[in-house]
């Protein structure tokens, strides 16, 4: 999820099986939904919202094409959460061949911070990647992300597997 940048901390995680999660229960007032209609430029426009505050800049420079490649790739699954009629977050999780999914991207928009609902967002991100028949969930963070990001793939039972440091 992080792109590159000096000095920063990447850190690799993955949870081999859905028992290892540990939920977090919905907020009363937040929905999540599918984008089973894909459409790019919505998935351009959530990267650059929730990405904004957190340097995601590695994908700034794609092309419609590129972008277009990408978000309606089979491969490719989008959901959104709303509160109150309003987009609050989202994810993106990816299907590699070898049947591993990825969480490409995962965040909330700035005014949805610090009211409980990223949890609940990585649990439904978590149950999403088990129910598409995952051999594994796979996610990297970095230390430009929300400082609460780490601890949240943590509590959800995700294990870090690998940290690297980059200086480029």
């Amino acid at each position: 999820m992080c792109p590159q940048h000096d000095a920063v901390t990447i850190y690799y995680l993955e949870q081999e099986s859905a028992s290892e999660m540990r939920p977090k229960p919905a907020p009363p007032e937040i929905r999540v939904r599918e984008c089973t209609t894909k459409q790019w430029m919505y998935n351009r426009f959530l990267y650059q919202w929730v990405g904004a505050g957190w340097q995601w800049t590695d994908k700034l420079s794609w092309s419609n094409a590129q972008w277009q490649a990408y978000a309606e790739s089979d491969a490719l699954r989008t959901w959104v959460a709303y509160v109150e009629g309003s987009p609050a977050g989202y994810y993106e999780l990816q299907k590699h061949q070898s049947g591993a999914v990825q969480i490409m991207y995962f965040g909330l928009g700035a005014k949805f911070l610090g009211r409980g609902y990223g949890g609940y967002l990585l649990t439904h991100a978590l149950n999403s990647a088990w129910s598409w028949q995952a051999s594994k969930v796979e996610v990297n963070t970095c230390s430009l992300d929300h400082p609460s990001a780490l601890a949240n793939y943590r509590a959800r039972g995700m294990t870090l597997v690998r940290t690297e440091v980059r200086d480029d």
